[in-house]
């Protein structure tokens, strides 16, 4: 009976901790949201109206984009980003939250661009690898094989982490999409996608002992 109730214990506690972690992030968000323009209107009316501050909040966002993508707002807002960068320690933060925030938003500067499984930190040893671009200008005059930017994440943050210049030749195409290899790296490898290839490690060992390509 002792096991029984453990292992019912186990099986319920998988079912109910993701819906209450869910739930509880939602909550969290709407809370901050709302609270945003919450307290301005909380002043202005006299009580706090629930909802009221979010809802206010995804309008001053869009208004925001609608008054950018016109010709006069696209000059406000190019003058308002000079005017920022110009104070000391407040364009530090507003550039890289600006280059953040692009990266994810725009596809024109595509962050991640596809998985990869790389030797690192050592020869035998195999890490997963996010793409972000090619190397260009100084650095890839250095050397003659092409290199590419390869970002790997620290886990369980993937906010932080190692870039390397890794030559095209030394990287293995995982095949996956992005979210599935940020679901393998944050989770530490337990939740590994199904279509990930068991052979990668092999084919990489392979293409790395036939030696360097050709000059």
């Amino acid at each position: 009976m002792r096991h029984r109730l453990r292992a019912y214990f186990i099986t319920g506690l998988l079912v109910v901790l993701p819906a209450v972690v869910t739930i509880s992030v939602l909550l969290w968000l709407f809370d901050f949201l709302d609270s945003v323009l919450g307290r301005f209107f909380a002043l202005l009316l006299g009580r706090t109206v629930p909802g009221l501050g979010l809802v206010s909040s995804v309008l001053l966002v869009l208004l925001a984009g609608l008054l950018a993508t016109n010709m006069l707002g696209s000059r406000f807002v190019q003058a308002f980003d000079r005017l920022v960068l110009r104070i000391p320690l407040v364009r530090s933060i507003y550039s890289a939250t600006k280059q953040i925030s692009d990266a994810i938003f725009l596809q024109r500067r595509g962050a991640f661009q596809r998985v990869v499984l790389l030797e690192w930190p050592r020869l035998g040893i195999y890490t997963v690898g996010f793409v972000t671009g090619e190397t260009r200008g100084d650095l890839q005059e250095t050397v003659r094989e092409p290199l590419l930017n390869v970002f790997v994440i620290t886990t369980p943050n993937p906010t932080t982490g190692f870039l390397m210049l890794v030559p095209r030749s030394q990287v293995i195409d995982l095949g996956i999409s992005v979210e599935d290899g940020l679901k393998l790296a944050m989770s530490a490898g337990i939740v590994v996608p199904s279509r990930l290839s068991t052979d990668a490690p092999t084919r990489l060992a392979a293409e790395a002992s036939a030696g360097p390509p050709p000059p």
